[in-house]
């Protein structure tokens, strides 16, 4: 048991709470939820830190600063330490913790490494996955300090199996180890450092996390990617059952002497108890703050109390734990929740029960710093990325007592913008935006249109009604004509944020109000400049990306609104004469196989006549459907590549592209029942005053408030969430569900007033020359898919191409967590391999 308090007495009091209505269904403005003045992200008057999501943090306990993503924390078997592992954008390394003192006691650099880490029995040892290099890192431990690691080296360059979850079998000093990619188990004998026995698992499997019974007869082993676990024999090694799960089972648990696992089910908010002799899973536990809400918790770590009695789950995107009595198996019961920092990965109890340790991914504050420093081009690079700026963090948390814990569980509600799994907005009346789902709307067709990579200083700060910075603007009025007179004439959105850090899950939140785990953890590796086998996992690359809740088709589809997709989550035919396809299997028979998606030497402009076209023979068939959704992607640009287009040539390029089609549908016979809306899939490392997620957004309609300012904190679920409104459809995730519905942008009565389109006033046909400054650079990098150029470096390469090569990129501002760059190192060399 949890020694400080007694977990019936914690219970009763939990459910008292909840009766009382103290912590849901009381009134928003009593919660002091609705905003006297204009919300931005970070530190809050009441204490509390807020996100560009619009989601807050208001940590419990103390807080250790860790390095770059905190993944995955061990303690050692007497409890004297924790070690952290850390595996985001920038360095890779394990800290050592006194869980004592709180002070970090030593730490080591790892060139590459993914979530498996843990203690040797007698305490005397580290492991830690060597990830993609194929290997695994054993380090002696002694009294907080670790000696130079024996390399384990599995593979070389050539290998994909990616080390994930490591366990130590004691009795005959070998280790098991998980591989990712290669859908193994391998048995390790550390004295030869070589594999002893492989065992292949189901393909894409993505095997993750692994339990051992006391015994060492069976190992249990949770497959990320097929929703089950498998028991194995570790006797006759030999794969004998497999059992479902809701979808991305992590974290297990053997308790009752091994009668029973509990698994962590991140993309489900979810935890399965599970009988190890039948299979049969006894019991689901939802994690989320309302039993109703939708998936979005991200249960990703779990730990159970000495005793047994008390479970605790690390939900990732609701920035707190939950706590459950589980002493009934089969009947746990909800005790509260704690609140903790950005992206809670990991969570441990120490041995003795005082102390509850988590990791936060995404650290704890929201602040800027526009003026760090800036990489500089053709000598060693300044690597300061935001990974630097906001570290993750280690909570540490003393064990509540009954009071303390109602306390916390009241303060997990208050930073969340759910109400009862739901959102309560004010709304004017007639507004033209739905109050609920299913509620009439004079819109009948949404056009969703995603570009790529901006913020909002970078294109319209300029413009004076807006909360803008002209010492940024690199692509002012003369350059986006349109996107200027659209925000005018319309609607200036200056407090819209994404809630992504780069594409992999830019893309993933633009159509799924989400990203999972697995997007969340494996983009890092892949973008720091990785081996290769981790690769970009968005817009239907990988089945395991793809969410449960599924994406904003899929609401379509449920409902019977028609849609169809121009480029989004499509793969381009090799050539210009060859149809694109897709692997999403809603999007069959819903896509032009003819538009060019993601291509940068395709231009907009085409794109958007292209679409034009099909919009005219889609409206004389009176065939268009509820929802169209449009890419133009060309405001990513080439950076300074020779003989490419300049990036004022390619970002001049898509402005005059949209304003083409808001000009084409604006006067079309269907504008009096349309709405445009246009989003940046993320902003990346643009700079920006405020936030660097805040974003170029723009919403278009005659139904909007012309030439208004709308400054209330939108992020891309509210954008979804209004087109959810406006088509009857229902939310994906919690974060649509709790956005804010963009009712201000919008009025009753219509104005079919027709859009006009602009030329730019510059050269949309200018082309980068020798010399140009970061035109070397450039050549060298690969923009034939989205971010696998180093955007730090391209970043500042547009900044010069536009303000001079004397002119560094001003330091992004950023209240929210982004990984910081490091140069690779310590490549597995081939000769190196078994």
């Amino acid at each position: 048991m949890l020694v400080r308090y007694s977990w019936p007495l914690t219970l009763a009091l939990a459910c008292w709470i909840v009766l009382s209505g103290k912590m849901w269904g009381q009134d928003r403005s009593e919660r002091g939820d609705v905003p006297s003045k204009i919300l931005l992200p970070g530190l809050q008057d009441n204490a509390q830190v807020l996100l560009p999501n619009g989601w807050s943090l208001a940590p419990a306990g103390t807080q250790i600063p860790m390095g770059d993503f905190p993944v995955n924390a061990a303690l050692s078997p007497d409890g004297a330490f924790i070690a952290v592992l850390h595996a985001g954008y920038g360095d890779h390394e394990i800290r050592i913790v006194s869980t004592s003192n709180s002070k970090v006691v030593s730490s080591a650099s790892l060139a590459q490494t993914f979530y498996g880490i843990g203690f040797s029995k007698d305490g005397k040892h580290v492991w830690a996955s060597g990830g993609e290099d194929e290997r695994i890192y054993l380090f002696p431990f002694d009294s907080g300090y670790l000696a130079a690691p024996q390399l384990i080296v599995l593979g070389g360059r050539q290998d994909r199996l990616v080390i994930s979850g490591i366990a130590e079998l004691p009795s005959s000093n070998k280790l098991l180890a998980l591989a990712l990619l290669g859908n193994q188990l391998l048995l390790i004998d550390p004295e030869t450092s070589r594999i002893s026995k492989r065992l292949s698992l189901p393909t894409d499997a993505y095997p993750y996390g692994i339990a051992v019974s006391s015994d060492e007869k069976r190992a249990y082993v949770s497959l990320w990617g097929l929703a089950s676990v498998v028991a194995i024999d570790l006797e006759s090694w030999e794969l004998i059952d497999q059992w479902s799960t809701p979808s991305h089972p992590t974290e297990l648990i053997l308790i009752d002497e091994g009668r029973n696992l509990l698994v962590a089910c991140s993309d489900d908010s979810s935890i399965v108890l599970i009988d190890c002799t039948s299979g049969a899973v006894q019991e689901k536990i939802r994690t989320s703050l309302f039993p109703t809400a939708k998936n979005g918790s991200t249960p990703a770590s779990i730990a159970v109390s000495p005793d047994g009695n008390v479970l605790l789950a690390a939900n990732a995107d609701n920035n707190n734990v939950a706590i459950f009595d589980i002493r009934e198996r089969g009947k746990s019961r909800s005790l509260g929740f704690i609140p903790v920092g950005w992206y809670p990965t990991s969570v441990r109890i120490h041995p003795s029960g005082e102390k509850i340790f988590v990791t936060n991914g995404k650290g704890m504050s929201s602040s800027a710093n526009r003026n760090g420093p800036n990489p500089l081009l053709g000598r060693t690079p300044v690597r300061e990325y935001i990974g630097q700026l906001f570290d993750g963090t280690l909570s540490v948390i003393a064990t509540p007592s009954p009071n303390e814990l109602a306390t916390f569980t009241r303060t997990a509600y208050s930073v969340s913008p759910l109400e009862d799994g739901a959102a309560v907005h004010q709304r004017s009346e007639g507004n033209p935006i739905p109050a609920k789902v299913g509620d009439p709307s004079p819109i009948r067709h949404c056009i969703y249109i995603i570009k790529e990579n901006r913020t909002y200083d970078q294109i319209l700060d300029d413009v004076l009604e807006g909360n803008g910075d002209p010492n940024l603007c690199i692509f002012p009025e003369s350059v986006t004509p349109n996107h200027h007179a659209l925000a005018k004439q319309f609607v200036l959105l200056d407090n819209f944020y994404v809630e992504s850090e780069v594409s992999a899950d830019g893309h993933e939140w633009t159509m799924a109000a989400y990203a999972t785990d697995f997007v969340e953890k494996t983009w890092p590796l892949s973008y720091r400049g990785g081996r290769g086998k981790l690769t970009y996992p968005s817009e239907g690359k990988l089945k395991i990306a793809e969410p449960s809740s599924g994406y904003l088709w899929d609401k379509c589809r449920e409902k019977g609104v028609d849609y169809i997709s121009f480029g989004e989550f499509i793969n381009n035919g090799p050539t210009l004469a060859d149809p694109a396809t897709t692997k999403m299997e809603a999007l069959q028979g819903h896509f032009d196989p003819w538009f060019r998606g993601y291509d940068l030497d395709y231009p907009d402009v085409k794109r958007a006549e292209r679409f034009i076209e099909k919009w005219n023979e889609l409206e004389e068939r009176n065939q268009l459907p509820g929802l169209i959704i449009l890419r133009l992607p060309n405001d990513h640009t080439y950076g300074t590549r020779i003989g490419k287009p300049t990036p004022t040539a390619m970002v001049a390029d898509n402005d005059l592209a949209l304003g083409m089609v808001v000009e084409a549908i604006s006067k079309s016979k269907s504008w009096a029942e349309t709405a445009i809306f246009v989003v940046e899939d993320d902003a990346q490392n643009g700079a920006d005053h405020v936030d660097a997620h805040r974003t170029v957004a723009l919403a278009i309609s005659p139904y909007i408030r012309r030439g208004s300012v709308d400054s209330t904190m939108y992020s891309t679920s509210s954008m979804l969430r209004t087109m959810e409104l406006i088509l009857g459809l229902d939310p994906m995730t919690q974060f649509d569900a709790a956005a804010t519905p963009m009712y201000n942008s919008f009025q009753a009565e219509p104005d079919l007033t027709p859009y006009q389109s602009m030329e730019p006033a510059v050269d949309r046909n200018a082309v980068n020359v020798a010399g140009a400054w970061g035109s070397e650079a450039s050549m060298a990098m690969d923009f034939s898919k989205e971010d696998a150029a180093d955007d730090l470096l391209l970043g500042d390469i547009v900044w010069r191409s536009v303000r001079g090569p004397d002119s560094p990129m001003p330091a992004p501002v950023r209240s929210a967590f982004v990984f910081a760059q490091v140069e690779d190192e310590d490549e597995v060399d081939d000769d190196e391999a078994e």
